[in-house]
């Protein structure tokens, strides 16, 4: 198998939006509700808490697990398994499926970042979990989360795939919480923000 079909299997299975799919089967119109992202915490407002948890665990699954099987074939360091990891977080935030519109990569690349160095992968997540239980915002639970993340694989692997890797993601969600950080620096980012 050619090494760059893993990445572009990364990319389609990371461009299946869980949430919207639940939210279609409920009959319910996910970009119509709350901020309109396909995340996992507008899922959780338009869905209920219990449905976001449950799309936050397949959005990382989707990050995990096409970097899982290309790291299988190719070793966890390899550059196209890095790249496939990269690749399911751009699925998630351009989705072919779903006209290129979807969410903001946080979840997703915990699940990649699980699957290089899961070290860092666990590190993101619980930064994640705390910064939001402080804040009361995801968005800086999903920004702390994401350069947490970056800076223990850079301290720990250096100059890699890996590393770059963890620094696209980072950027990724970076540039897609433009708005929430614009929304913060002026106070007005509400409590329970979107991821």
């Amino acid at each position: 198998m050619p090494p760059i079909l893993f990445p572009l299997t990364g990319y389609l299975v990371g461009s299946v939006s869980f949430g919207l799919l639940l939210a279609k089967h409920r009959g319910v119109d996910l970009r119509a509700i709350g901020s309109g992202n396909t995340g996992a915490t507008n899922v959780g407002r338009a869905l209920g808490r219990r449905t976001g948890h449950v799309v936050l665990l397949l959005d990382a699954l989707k990050g995990a697990a096409p970097t899982l099987v290309a790291g299988c074939f190719l070793g966890a360091d390899a550059p196209f398994t890095c790249a496939t990891g990269f690749a399911a977080v751009v699925g998630h935030v351009l989705p072919i499926w779903h006209g290129f519109k979807g969410g903001k990569g946080a979840a997703t690349g915990v699940g990649a970042l699980l699957a290089v160095t899961p070290l860092a992968g666990a590190a993101a997540f619980l930064t994640y979990l705390l910064a939001k239980a402080v804040t009361h915002r995801a968005s800086v639970g999903s920004l702390s989360g994401a350069f947490v993340g970056l800076g223990v694989v850079l301290a720990l692997r250096g100059a890699s795939a890996p590393s770059a890797m963890a620094g696209g993601i980072a950027l990724l969600v970076l540039v897609r919480h433009a708005p929430n950080l614009r929304r913060l620096m002026h106070g007005e980012e509400p409590p329970e923000g979107e991821a």
